[in-house]
């Protein structure tokens, strides 16, 4: 059985003092909730100030990205053991904005992956077409090909101890989102090609979120689909009662 992940990705958002407000706000909203697991994934910045905050909690702390190398020259990057440091159990790779405003390769976050996993954090790969791309009938081209370079390489042991997101780029901060079908026929799609590359046991272990305007009215419809395994939220994510109302989708 695949435990629901619900992971709140913060972007480039929110100050020290509005991180505090945020951290004391959820937690009473997540105090009882069992069967479901809650993260987020403030700037590098706000890490180790929220991973102290969240310390006597069950809510995971992610970092953004992961830089592939333990460290050295490269200016802007963040390592796995920085991460480790702060706290942090679980890091966003291959983000729509980082492939398509920073130039991310499939090798790259690759690479990026392989470093997290290594250290001992939880790789979260994404991928998704654009609009131009589902309008030209490409969009499961486009993702087979995202996933097959995003997790070259990786043992069937591996594939079956990370999570994918699968992130329609139209549907990221637009107000779109995927029916629930169109959801479901993703993440079905994702589902098979990676009991493909790693067999049986990986596919049906890997848990594939969810990513793209989920908000609390549409999640509960969104995660009760069968290949649904959680969320990747965005802006919902920056307000406590919303993505608090998102991880207790069950309730």
């Amino acid at each position: 059985m695949r435990t629901p992940l619900i992971l709140g990705n913060w972007k480039m958002n929110k100050t020290s003092e509005e991180t505090i407000s945020f951290i004391e706000e959820l937690k009473p909203l997540l105090e009882d909730l069992s069967g479901v697991e809650v993260g987020v994934a403030p700037p590098y910045t706000l890490l180790h100030l929220a991973g102290s905050l969240l310390a006597d909690t069950k809510v995971l702390l992610g970092a953004q990205n992961c830089h592939w190398a333990p460290h050295g020259a490269f200016t802007g990057e963040i390592s796995s053991s920085m991460l480790l440091e702060a706290g942090c159990a679980f890091a966003i790779l291959g983000h729509s904005e980082r492939r398509q405003l920073f130039g991310e390769s499939d090798a790259r976050v690759a690479q990026r992956a392989r470093a997290a996993l290594e250290a001992g954090l939880l790789p979260v790969v994404c991928v998704g077409e654009t609009l131009a791309e589902r309008d030209a009938g490409r969009h499961f081209d486009v993702v087979a090909a995202q996933l097959a370079g995003s997790l070259a390489g990786f043992s069937p042991e591996e594939l079956a101890g990370m999570v994918i997101a699968y992130e329609p780029v139209w549907a990221i901060g637009t107000g779109r989102t995927a029916s629930v079908e169109q959801a479901q026929e993703m993440h079905g799609f994702i589902r098979g090609l990676i009991g493909k590359m790693g067999g049986e046991a990986a596919g049906s272990r890997t848990r594939i979120l969810y990513g793209g305007s989920v908000t609390p009215q549409n999640a509960a419809s969104l995660l009760e689909q069968t290949d649904v395994d959680g969320a990747l939220v965005g802006g919902a994510s920056l307000d406590s009662q919303k993505f608090a109302s998102i991880a207790r989708f069950r309730v």
